[in-house]
């Protein structure tokens, strides 16, 4: 039944994606292409745009977006139920223990000791992404002559304007979704 497929996928998501929404992205994209086979990778890059777009957790928004993708509205429900129901145990269990022993050295040590893996399954989302835009695979081709020039301009543009100016991000991505449709229009 593919809702309880979407409630245990989701679920395994919420339960392993320590670090937030961008953490979750390669656990949500190995769940949706790689074992489920529910999405493409161009289809998974476009929820994840979406997702971050829209207000909200990008998680949860991925969820969503990806169960009404599977199974419609229905889909959704479970999904995001699926990605929220872990955290709210977790979340529960741990502010109590945290509670009791927040002075103990031994858990900022722990929180410490996570830092470091929240940072690579950022690192690896990005990745999948950034290829994915240039390259349209998930992996770096062989041949590097098939890089898309107009995608690789505006991620330089848009990294500048957001890192120098600090503009806003809701501004730069409408300005490259504005500059993206003209120039593959164009060319």
């Amino acid at each position: 039944m593919i809702y309880l497929d979407l409630l245990l996928a989701f679920m395994q998501i919420g339960l392993f994606s320590i670090g937030g929404g961008y953490a979750a992205m390669p656990l949500i994209q190995h769940q949706t292409i790689d074992v489920h086979s529910w999405l493409t990778m161009s289809e998974f890059a476009d929820i994840m745009t979406i997702s971050e777009m829209t207000p909200g957790p990008i998680a949860i928004n991925s969820a969503t977006f990806v169960g009404i993708q599977v199974a419609g509205i229905p889909g959704a429900l479970a999904a995001t139920l699926g990605c929220i129901l872990p955290s709210c145990f977790i979340v529960t269990f741990l502010a109590f223990i945290y509670y009791k022993a927040r002075g103990l050295s031994s858990i900022q040590g722990i929180l410490k000791g996570i830092r470091p893996a929240v940072i690579a399954m950022i690192a690896s989302a990005a990745f999948s992404l950034i290829t994915m835009a240039l390259y349209g695979t998930r992996y770096l081709p062989s041949d590097y002559s098939s890089i898309d020039w107009i995608a690789a301009a505006l991620f330089v543009i848009s990294l500048a304007i957001l890192r120098k100016w600090k503009a806003n991000p809701i501004a730069v991505m409408a300005g490259c979704g504005c500059a993206g449709l003209i120039l593959y229009m164009i060319f």
